[in-house]
């Protein structure tokens, strides 16, 4: 397939290990990243992922088999260990298996057993985490890349170190590929990642704002009016997810009313009062659930995810042109510093 970037085209290792053109990978977001919004990114040349967290094999299935007839391109399905009953988990493998998917994005924990349960069925894993030690597990687990999270990223957030520091610390350790992640949705952040020794880019909020995602208008407008300033670090967010597991989102009614204390809430001590409807499923106050397409209520209290990077974020746009200016904008700024390849900076 032609890119349509023209000459100087970015490519790296990974794009050769996933089969995408470009170095740009969609962050595989639960509830958002649906078929509609993996398709477009894939047939733009980067890399589409399903964000399929504690979905039922049933949708999983529906999400699958109309990803795979809007493009002929690869992709990965999400999956959460730390989020899901093992009982789920186990059948939405089985069924991912079962369909085919040819790669696995895992995020939080590494789990041997899930890795080498993919891998066996020849699967690619790419696994993304917070830190050098599970940068390490993950690969004796059999991992075939790592996505390096910053502390800048949205969503849940695993570490606590900026994407970049976290970035060259596992490239100093590892041999596969490294995937930067964290607040990243510019191709100037895409040719900063990729001069430092990373394959390529992995991005949340600028492909949460498009016209493809699942994520509610509400949501998408927020971004498109947040600056980075406006982003907010906290575990307050927790209901449906292990205690201590923390969030970047917007600031809103419920982060505001927290008094600045923002880390330390215990799940089993929050209240459950329904402030939401996606259908007939309740969310929750204090729930993970972001707005999606399908929901109704209280949005404004829900968790608005964003990375740091949201500046960069002004309108909603198509996720094609998201990659293009994206790419474009990456290659132009390598080519005005003197790279003349990728291969002399990855």
């Amino acid at each position: 397939m032609n890119d349509g970037y023209g000459e100087g085209a970015l490519r790296t290792p990974v794009c050769d290990l996933l089969g995408c053109d470009v170095p740009v990978l969609l962050a595989g977001m639960g509830g958002v990243s649906r078929w509609e919004l993996a398709a477009a990114v894939a047939n733009a040349g980067g890399y589409g992922m399903l964000g399929m967290v504690r979905e039922d094999p049933g949708l999983i299935e529906r999400e699958v088999r109309a990803l795979k007839a809007a493009t002929e391109r690869p992709f990965a399905v999400n999956l959460i260990q730390a989020a899901t009953e093992p009982a789920l988990l186990d059948a939405q493998i089985a069924r991912c298996l079962d369909l085919g998917v040819p790669a696995f994005s895992i995020f939080w924990d590494v789990v041997p057993e899930a890795v080498d349960r993919v891998k066996r069925a020849g699967c690619l894993v790419l696994h993304q985490v917070g830190t050098v030690e599970a940068a390490r597990l993950a690969e004796e687990a059999g991992a075939d890349a790592i996505i390096a999270q910053g502390i800048e990223a949205g969503g849940h957030v695993h570490g606590r170190r900026p994407v970049f520091e976290l970035t060259e610390a596992i490239l100093e350790r590892t041999g596969l590929p490294v995937i930067a992640s964290g607040g990243l949705g510019s191709g100037a952040d895409l040719a900063r990642a990729l001069s430092t020794g990373a394959a390529g880019n992995h991005c949340g909020t600028a492909f949460l704002a498009t016209e493809e995602s699942f994520a509610h208008r509400y949501h998408k407008e927020c971004l498109c009016a947040a600056a980075a300033g406006d982003t907010v670090l906290t575990d307050v967010f927790v209901l449906n997810w292990p205690k201590g597991a923390a969030v970047r989102v917007i600031a809103n009614s419920v982060t505001g009313a927290l008094g600045g204390r923002y880390l330390g809430h215990d799940p089993a001590l929050l209240p459950r009062e329904t402030i939401a409807w996606d259908g007939a499923q309740p969310r929750l106050r204090f729930s993970t659930d972001s707005p999606l397409r399908s929901t109704t209520g209280d949005l404004e209290a829900m968790a608005l995810y964003a990375g740091q990077g949201v500046g960069a974020v002004r309108e909603i746009v198509p996720a094609g042109a998201r990659v293009a200016e994206m790419v474009a904008q990456a290659r132009d700024i390598l080519r005005a510093g003197g790279v003349k390849s990728v291969e002399e900076i990855s």
